[in-house]
């Protein structure tokens, strides 16, 4: 493998391993938001213990999440120096106010969330929790900025071969930027439901003796999954027109694997011509492979959508309480969600080529002179500490799954602690 090749993949490896660490984060937020809200506002002790397992896990998750994302801005300076020189002044501002966010606003809440159980006031400590969950999608979205920029650039100029900022304002409302926050918005959504649907039905499949406990979980989460399942999906299919717009030759590249009323008007030997006429020799087309990297999204989608319906039947019958096989069956819906957002960004990252931002600037020249050893031990080394950030953070996460709410180690005991018989149904 050349440099490049070596840069790409370096890029695709941290951010699709720092991308599932946000995914989780987002998704368990607005859940554990409204649990402890429903504890502040009923005084209900199960929801309480509810707050604080769920919790939990949201914090092991946030703080390796963190982890991954300093790897990620170390690869970034290192590789991409030429993206940084033409358009740093253009999307360094929404990166700043997302480093700003997440790494000094939402992190010192959350510490504040942590240590403030039994000390802070209730419903100051619960709306630290949703000031959380707000700073975690502000963050997104000024990363869905800077990324929307690559895709579709709006509100600049270049001067002296670098370009500038002239309209903040076209840069907010970029189409390819605000639709795609929409689609991530309801897919991290339906992440943190099934995630909780399926951890719930984990519980029930070792025949938990928390059978209220898991009840409440299982509800809650699916009342998360089966509409956002929806959501993700029609979310998708509106980025369609503005993809015509902005990325014809991603939209041809694609059509075999669409509906006819959702194609694009151009053949990919017609973009390819329109392409080299305006920007001069050379092959603008996409590895064709992407169609059925899209196809498997659009299967796992359609999957997320038949499993979490069957989940709420499951419940309404209260079959998946007392059947193995069907707790077993919802299970599967855990790794559904982080398969199919991954598969999505594979799409949109690698239907931009041969665009670092499209149509201004080749990959080619975004990324940094560095040797081909530098980037291949970097690679290496990157790599290596991602996959155990990840090992680390699936371990501990599996471990409070499995241990359910008892001896929950974030805050103390609380005063009150439910335990409901399996024949509590």
């Amino acid at each position: 493998m050349d440099a490049e090749i070596l840069a790409r993949v370096q890029f695709t490896v941290t951010s699709g391993f720092h991308w599932l660490f946000v995914l989780l984060t987002l998704g368990l937020a607005p859940i554990i938001a409204i649990m402890h809200a429903r504890y502040v506002f009923t005084g209900n002790p199960r929801f309480e213990r509810l707050t604080r397992f769920w919790g939990q896990i949201y914090v092991v998750n946030y703080v390796l999440g963190i982890a991954t994302g300093i790897v990620m801005e170390f690869q970034f300076g290192l590789a991409w120096s030429g993206l940084s020189t033409f358009a740093g002044n253009v999307f360094g501002a929404p990166l700043a106010l997302e480093t700003l966010v997440a790494f000094f606003v939402e992190s010192t809440l959350l510490g504040m969330w942590i240590f403030g159980w039994g000390r802070l006031p209730k419903v100051l400590h619960m709306v630290l929790f949703w000031l959380i969950t707000a700073t975690a999608y502000f963050s997104a979205f000024w990363i869905m900025v800077a990324n929307g920029f690559m895709q579709n650039p709006v509100g600049y100029e270049v001067r002296d071969g670098v370009a500038y900022l002239t309209d903040f304002g076209a840069m907010l409302s970029n189409p390819m930027a605000v639709n795609a926050m929409e689609h991530i918005t309801g897919a991290a959504l339906l992440t943190g439901g099934a995630f909780v649907t399926g951890v719930s039905a984990y519980q029930f499949f070792r025949r938990t003796t928390e059978v209220q406990f898991f009840k409440t979980s299982l509800r809650t989460g699916l009342a998360f999954a089966v509409p956002f399942s929806i959501v993700t999906v029609e979310a998708g299919f509106r980025q369609f027109p503005d993809l015509n717009v902005a990325q014809p030759m991603k939209m041809a590249v694609l059509s075999d694997y669409l509906q006819p009323e959702d194609r694009g008007p151009y053949t990919v030997a017609q973009v390819q011509d329109m392409m080299v006429a305006q920007h001069g020799p050379g092959d603008y087309v996409p590895p064709m492979w992407i169609g059925g990297v899209y196809d498997m999204m659009i299967i796992l989608a359609f999957f997320m959508v038949v499993f979490s319906l069957l989940g709420a039947g499951f419940l309404i019958g209260g079959f998946i309480m007392r059947s193995r096989g069907a707790a077993l069956t919802i299970m599967i819906l855990i790794p559904m969600p982080f398969l199919a957002t991954s598969a999505g960004w594979v799409v949109r990252e690698v239907g931009r080529q041969p665009w670092a931002i499209y149509g201004e600037q080749l990959t080619s020249q975004a990324r940094s002179d560095v040797s081909e050893g530098a980037m291949l031990a970097s690679l290496i080394g990157f790599s290596t500490l991602l996959a155990a950030l990840a090992l680390t953070n699936w371990f501990l996460i599996a471990r409070y799954a499995r241990r359910g709410p008892r001896d929950t180690d974030l805050g103390s005991p609380g005063s009150a602690v439910e335990h409901q018989p399996a024949m509590a149904l």
